[in-house]
């Protein structure tokens, strides 16, 4: 697939993972790393970054514009889809996970591959615990919910100190900033944030490194290039867990 233009694919299968996530199944296979994005086109409306689930999928949930009009495609639609991009997670030896609500998306082709020991999952409820059968076929898996309907009653955060760190050689980590930046304090706390490898999700328009706004402060890295993944030792005293930007490039508080 040539990076700069979108091949256009056609929808194949819509799996409703939960009552707010969709997988878009696709009839082009995307070669990618795990923890790579990709850039979808919905025609006529927006051009947005999104993880690859599969090398076939993206797995979404409706939070905009963009998103809100996949959910209303059918099987047969076509979409336009280029990359993929970023670094994506590179891990060996024993690897924990750490995924909240969708953010689970981009761990699990780490799962499928068999890199993933313990998987730590978190979601508001139970019926929005994203991949749950499949992650725990092929990794442990503790579970976390807000409300307290499956598994730990609080944030999968609050997860991380039942696991002992040390045994694991890499931490990757994805879901909304507010808990990443929590974990990432606990990895900071026991001295080994050097080990975490944190998924950010900024908003982007070129994808490749052009046009600068998904830079970060305040070292200028770009998301889209020079992640999306980051180290957490990279991501202290940096803008991560504080603030992004807007299309308008002004900044909006995390």
């Amino acid at each position: 697939m040539h990076e700069q233009m979108p091949a256009g694919v056609t929808i194949t299968e819509i799996v409703e993972e939960t009552p707010s996530i969709r997988t878009f199944v696709f009839d082009r296979e995307i070669e990618a790393r795990p923890g790579q994005f990709v850039m979808v086109w919905v025609p006529g409306v927006d051009e947005v970054p999104m993880a690859l689930s599969s090398p076939f999928s993206i797995t979404v949930q409706k939070v905009g514009d963009a998103t809100a009009a996949l959910f209303a495609m059918h099987e047969g639609d076509r979409i336009g889809v280029r990359g993929p991009y970023g670094n994506g997670f590179a891990v060996s030896g024993r690897t924990l996970a750490v995924g909240g609500g969708v953010g689970a998306s981009p761990l699990l082709p780490l799962v499928t591959a068999g890199l993933v020991d313990t998987f730590l999952l978190g979601a508001r409820t139970a019926s929005e615990l994203l991949f749950e059968n499949r992650i725990r076929g092929a990794a442990t898996l503790m579970v976390a919910t807000d409300d307290g309907t499956a598994g730990h009653h609080g944030f999968v955060t609050e997860l991380v100190s039942r696991v002992d760190l040390a045994d694991f050689d890499h931490i990757c980590v994805c879901g909304p900033e507010i808990m990443m930046t929590a974990v990432l304090a606990v990895l900071d706390r026991e001295g080994c944030a050097e080990r975490g490898l944190f998924s950010l999700h900024r908003y982007m328009k070129c994808g490749v490194g052009l046009c600068g706004s998904c830079c970060t402060d305040p070292h200028g890295l770009r998301v889209c290039r020079d992640g999306p993944v980051f180290s957490g030792d990279v991501l202290l005293d940096s803008e991560f867990g504080h603030y992004a930007r807007d299309a308008s490039g002004s900044r909006r508080r995390i």
